[in-house]
Order: C-alpha cells, then sequence, then structure tokens
C-alpha cells in the first residue's frame, strides 16, 4: 500500500511539475510576442509542442504568431517561410483538434495574408476558401466573437477590393464587441482571448 501511495504521490508529482513548465513556458511565450521578439516566440511556442503532441494550443500559437507577422511583408521568400511555417502548425493543430472554429480563423488569416501581398495571383484560388472555412466556422460557434469578428474584417477587405460598400458589416463588428464583453472565459490556460482590441478599432473607422 506504502509503495502505491509513493507511485501516485511521484505521478501526481510529475504532472504538476509538466504542467507548471508549460505554464511558465507559454507565458514567456506571450510576454516574447507582446515584445514582438517574433522569432523567439515562435521557436519557444515551437519547442513546448513538440513536448505537448496531444495539445493543439502550442501549434495554434506558432502559426498565429507567423500569419500575424506576415501582414505587410513585402519580401516573398520571408513571407513564404512564415506562412509554410503556419501552415504545417495549424495542419497539425487540426489533427489534434477537428472542427475547431479558433483554428478554422487562422487557417483563413493565413489565405488573407496571401491575398494581401498579392491580390491578383491568389484571390482568386484562396477567395473561395476563405468564405468556405467562415462559413464554417459561424456554424461551429455562431456567438464566438472573433469569428464573427473575423467574418466581418474579411467581409469588409473583400468589399472595399471591389470598390462596394463596407457599411452593412458594421453591425456584425458591434456584435462581435458585445460578445467579447459578455462572453466567459474559457477556463483552459492560454485559450484564444484575443480580438477586441482590434474590433473596436474597426468600429471606430465605421463611424468616423
Amino acid at each position: 500500500m506504502k509503495k502505491l501511495v509513493a507511485i501516485i504521490f511521484i505521478a501526481v508529482s510529475f504532472t504538476t511539475s509538466a504542467q507548471d513548465k508549460y505554464i511558465q513556458g507559454m507565458s514567456k511565450g506571450m510576454q516574447l510576442w507582446g515584445e514582438q521578439k517574433i522569432t523567439e516566440a515562435s521557436n519557444l511556442f515551437e519547442r513546448i509542442a513538440m513536448a505537448e503532441p496531444d495539445n493543439w494550443l502550442p501549434y495554434y500559437y506558432v502559426a498565429l504568431v507567423n500569419t500575424t507577422a506576415s501582414f505587410g511583408v513585402k519580401d516573398e521568400t520571408k513571407l513564404s517561410q512564415q506562412l509554410n511555417k503556419a501552415k504545417e502548425f495549424i495542419d497539425v493543430a487540426k489533427n489534434i483538434s477537428p472542427k475547431n472554429p479558433e483554428i478554422l480563423i487562422v487557417e483563413a488569416m493565413m489565405n488573407t495574408a496571401w491575398i494581401a501581398f498579392d491580390g491578383a495571383t491568389y484571390g482568386m484560388t484562396l477567395s473561395g476558401k476563405n468564405t468556405k472555412l467562415y462559413n464554417e466556422a459561424i456554424e461551429l460557434a455562431p456567438n464566438n466573437p472573433r469569428v464573427i469578428f473575423s467574418r466581418a474584417e474579411w467581409d469588409m477587405g473583400s468589399a472595399q477590393y471591389f470598390g462596394k460598400d463596407t457599411t452593412p458589416y458594421c453591425k456584425d463588428v458591434e456584435r462581435a464587441i458585445e460578445l467579447f464583453a459578455t462572453t466567459e472565459p474559457k477556463e483552459t490556460p492560454f485559450y484564444p482571448n484575443w480580438g477586441e482590441d482590434r474590433a473596436k478599432q474597426v468600429l471606430s473607422q465605421c463611424k468616423s
């Protein structure tokens, strides 16, 4: 009996230690990302992902960090490196957590980064994929504020590209902001919670 108790204690201690290391590592990655140390943040999330093969979140953050850093990049080689890495890790995240609307959003953002870089080359092939991804995300999570806002921003960008009025989508941005304020945060550590500040910025442009 004493041996069994000792084994259980060791197992619990190991699990607690591993969880502490995960939380410390993820917190450090978030800090590096906030400091715009993109490569360092990406590399740290990647190391955590290798140690957490059944956890979609570190894979998700490798993809998200590299995707958001790709907007505005003019060097195609650098852009390809970042978005190819994002694609590699978001594919693994999808295998770990299928039908996850948070993952679908990042996948659509990757496509948008390519379109923003060269709309003539990538717009025709990726626009339809984005519509499909956002429709699937909305179906899975109709009250997820990131889903609603991300699709609204995509619709606005598309309307603007074709010279159409973006005003109809402002109501979706407003709804997203309301949901950001009222949606209970997930208990899972480091579950995505971004988007509110960006949504408020876009809404201010709607009203300007």
